[in-house]
């Protein structure tokens, strides 16, 4: 019997990469972490979450997030349709621009967004007479979400776009249903694993982004002040336990929220009928 050789490396050497890649990287940042939190003891990281500006901000931070990426999951599915059906003069240009908030430094797109939105800016001296603030507000935090999130979403789902054949839809249109019926029961089910882990890629960068929001959000205490602001501020007053109790509390609800996600995906797979 004999064995085929790969020029790749063996199951042995890429698991011990891998491995090494992955505690350096992930498990003793979070180890770390985890072991200070271990340390103050569950008492002392209640205390330090009890403040109502901290709760103010965990609560921000979350709720613009998941609000940020539940519009980049609509429009980011929508640019992607477009993108992958049509051909249009401009859809290169197009295209190319909805990977800049990839290389794009977080601090310049936040810059450009006050700019544009702030009272005296471009867009924001349009809105100011209709009593309209974006900037500055906790709007504004969801405009610079929505910026930097848009990309995980179109990136993940445009591929997959790209591999439904038309003729599913066209044999569907030919048993007599609706564009609408078509598009719930022949697309959407095959774009739903693609449409959630975009989703869960969006929610989870929206979370901990900071470069973008602090210029546009204003950065008032228990209004517009963002938790992961609020740990920067804790660490340059020296306040550690602080900065690692509002650090825990994040990783805690972002875990629970992402295995809620990957349950969902899982179950959407296995469930009968789908594609």
């Amino acid at each position: 019997m004999f064995r085929s050789h790969s020029p790749l490396p063996g199951f042995g050497l890429g698991l011990g990469i891998l491995l090494t890649a992955l505690t350096l990287v992930v498990l003793l940042p979070l180890g770390a972490l985890l072991g200070r939190g271990v340390v103050m003891g569950p008492a002392q990281i209640l205390d330090h979450l009890e403040s109502d500006r901290v709760q103010a901000a965990l609560w921000l931070s979350f709720r613009a997030a998941l609000g940020a990426s539940v519009v980049n999951l609509a429009f980011g599915l929508l640019l992607a349709w477009v993108l992958a059906r049509y051909r249009f003069p401009g859809r290169r240009f197009i295209d190319a621009a909805v990977d800049l908030p990839f290389a794009l430094p977080t601090a310049v797109a936040g810059i450009a967004l006050t700019g544009l939105y702030a009272p005296t800016g471009a867009f924001g001296r349009l809105l100011e007479p209709l009593g309209l603030q974006v900037a500055y507000t906790e709007a504004g935090i969801w405009l610079a979400l929505v910026f930097v999130g848009l990309p995980f979403v179109v990136r993940t789902v445009q591929p997959v776009i790209d591999e439904i054949d038309p003729e599913w839809e066209e044999a569907s249109a030919t048993l007599g249903a609706s564009r609408l019926r078509t598009l719930c029961r022949v697309v959407l089910p095959v774009l739903a694993p693609a449409l959630l882990t975009g989703f869960a890629l969006a929610l989870a960068r929206c979370v901990g982004e900071y470069g973008s929001v602090i210029f546009i959000a204003g950065n008032i205490p228990s209004s517009s002040e963002i938790a992961p602001l609020l740990i920067v501020i804790r660490l340059e007053e020296y306040a550690y336990d602080g900065a690692v109790a509002i650090g825990l509390a994040m990783l805690a609800i972002s875990f629970t929220m992402l295995l809620a996600i990957n349950a969902t995906q899982v179950w959407s797979r296995r469930r009968p009928g789908h594609v």
